[in-house]
């Protein structure tokens, strides 16, 4: 007989306690219920074999079911063989394979261009990482209770501060050290990396040097996009290094949560609680559509930035009591099937069409990298130290200032699922969105008087 308490933990169906199941089903059936990722295991086989009948008779379809094979099956792989690397697959090996592997194979050429471009049309116009972001901020805010709510966003501005602070003064001594240039590594180095990400922080930076110092944009695009990629992937190995420690040293972490006996026990309520009721997620999912699509309108007309106008609207409904248990019921239900289902292939596929391997490379330069490094490392200790003070969780609280270091919304999904704290997301918004803002804000405020 199969292990039908093991069944029923996978969420499958136990047969009736008198019915005899063939000893061939059985192994059958076990195959089915072993997942690489997401997909059970002979239909990932399958996949591979078909993706490579179209690969090497050139018949790629653009169809959204061609996209999801893709995205799943390479995302899934490389999850995979993080898990199984050593001391790699300590410190969220998952995450930092899916985050930096894609860019190589692109570069490589080892997947069929017109496979990666039909991947790349998709993330482009679907907007689906910013989708994404709508379902894990809606269900993750609607999973805590009002206080923790408070005190979390309250609290977390002051070791956001310390850190940003300690990573310009450690960066730009270490850039000045190693010769680089006071004012060079600042602005070119320092800056870019906590300016928010590509499009929303290196592209208006670029073009405000530009305008005050006389560079071509492409030029200056060039000089800063190398820093911006180091830093992210050193916080997202400072991430995966922070959550082994949390292992190891249980009292320095909350797992999840900021506050002690805050979001974190509420979520595991709803997780308690959580019974799947396809009318409940379709309808809580309508609640993150209309919170996304109120930020993209405020983007429009104000030029507000889209997910903080979202995150806002999340928290407005929270804390006026704006939505109902079955809401919340639901919304928990998207968090899960988000964080499940999307946030590798998402990763993947960011990193195949988004995230260039020379840059990457341009950025391994001896002075360069080891400023980038020390950059984000003085990121991440500033967050802990800053986080004592105010009494929050440190490790948890360092992974969300070290988000003010990554590449964007593709940076935070990247960083937390190296720690497995996605449940952060809305903090870490907070610290790439505004702290990104006011960083392009002040840099181009300063570059002026300072180089021109």
């Amino acid at each position: 007989m199969p292990n039908t308490h093991k069944a029923e933990k996978n969420g499958a169906v136990p047969p009736p306690a008198n019915e005899k199941i063939p000893a061939g089903r059985q192994r059958w059936w076990k195959l089915m219920d072993f997942d690489i990722g997401i997909i059970p295991f002979p239909v990932y086989v399958g996949l591979v074999a078909l993706l490579a009948i179209f690969g090497l008779t050139g018949n790629i379809h653009t169809e959204l079911a061609m996209v999801i094979a893709i995205m799943t099956v390479g995302a899934f792989t490389l999850g995979e063989l993080g898990k199984r690397i050593p001391l790699i697959k300590h410190i969220g090996g998952a995450a930092i394979m899916v985050t930096i592997l894609p860019s190589f194979i692109n570069y490589l050429g080892v997947l069929p261009q017109e496979m990666t471009a039909a991947v790349g049309d998709f993330f482009s116009s679907s907007k689906i990482l910013n989708l994404f972001i709508a379902a894990v901020i809606v269900g993750s805010i609607l999973a805590m209770n009002r206080t923790s709510l408070i005190k979390g966003f309250s609290k977390i501005f002051v070791p956001l501060l310390v850190g940003t602070v300690c990573a310009i003064v450690l960066g730009t001594v270490t850039g000045t050290l190693l010769g680089l240039g006071t004012l060079h590594t600042l602005f070119f180095v320092v800056a870019p990396i906590m300016a928010g990400g590509v499009g929303e922080g290196a592209v208006p930076l670029t073009i405000g040097y530009s305008s005050a110092l006389g560079l071509d944009q492409g030029e200056s695009l060039a000089m800063v996009l190398p820093p911006i990629m180091i830093g992210n992937v050193t916080a997202v190995l400072g991430a995966g290094v922070l959550s082994y420690l949390g292992k190891r040293k249980p009292h320095l972490t909350g797992n999840g949560e900021l506050q002690p006996g805050g979001h974190g026990e509420i979520t595991q309520q709803a997780e308690e609680k959580f019974v799947l009721n396809v009318q409940n997620l379709a309808a809580a999912g309508m609640v993150a559509v209309f919170c996304y699509l109120c930020g993209v309108l405020a983007n429009d007309l104000l030029d507000w930035p889209a997910p903080v106008v979202m995150l806002g609207i999340a928290i407005v409904l929270t804390l006026l009591h704006g939505v109902s248990p079955r809401l919340r019921n639901g919304a928990n239900g998207i968090y899960k099937l988000a964080i499940t289902a999307l946030a590798f292939p998402i990763l993947f596929t960011f990193s195949l069409v988004m995230t260039p391997w020379e840059s990457l490379v341009a950025g391994f330069a001896p002075a360069n990298l080891i400023t980038c490094v020390l950059t984000v490392l003085g990121m991440i200790g500033g967050g802990y130290l800053g986080a004592k003070w105010v009494r929050l969780h440190p490790i948890d609280t360092a992974i969300v200032v070290a988000t003010h270091s990554g590449m964007g919304g593709a940076g935070d999904l990247a960083i937390l699922a190296s720690a497995n704290r996605m449940s952060l997301m809305p903090f870490a918004q907070i610290a790439t969105r505004i702290g990104g803002a006011l960083t392009v804000v002040l840099a181009l405020i300063a570059v002026g008087p300072l180089l021109g």
